[in-house]
């Protein structure tokens, strides 16, 4: 059974995959960096991290560290979780330039 959270994944990857953005799952397996965002993507040239959170959970202070890095360099870095994903292609595309870290 998936949990909370792997479905926000799932739904993701799911509209990433329809907007025909190149993406992955950051996973670090104990090799890289800790608190790097869920998923990373690209999309028409764009670096976009995204964490993906459920039922209320809000991104740990590294997370917010990686995600405030990501939009110092011009990235997109977001946090979606169930009230917001229904806006991700608009964030994706570019038509609002902040990030989303004040949801956290």
């Amino acid at each position: 059974m998936a949990t909370p959270e792997k479905k926000v994944k799932q739904k993701v990857c799911a509209k990433l995959k329809e907007l025909g953005a190149y993406y992955f799952y950051a996973s670090t397996g104990g090799y890289g960096a800790s608190g790097v965002p869920d998923i990373v993507a690209c999309y028409k040239g764009k670096f976009i991290g995204i964490e993906c959170k459920a039922n209320g959970n809000k991104a740990t202070a590294l997370q917010q560290k990686h995600l405030r890095e990501i939009s110092m360099q011009q990235g997109v870095s977001l946090i979606i979780d169930e009230t917001n994903i229904e806006m991700l292609e608009y964030y994706v595309k570019g038509k609002r330039v902040m990030s989303l870290e004040s949801k956290t």
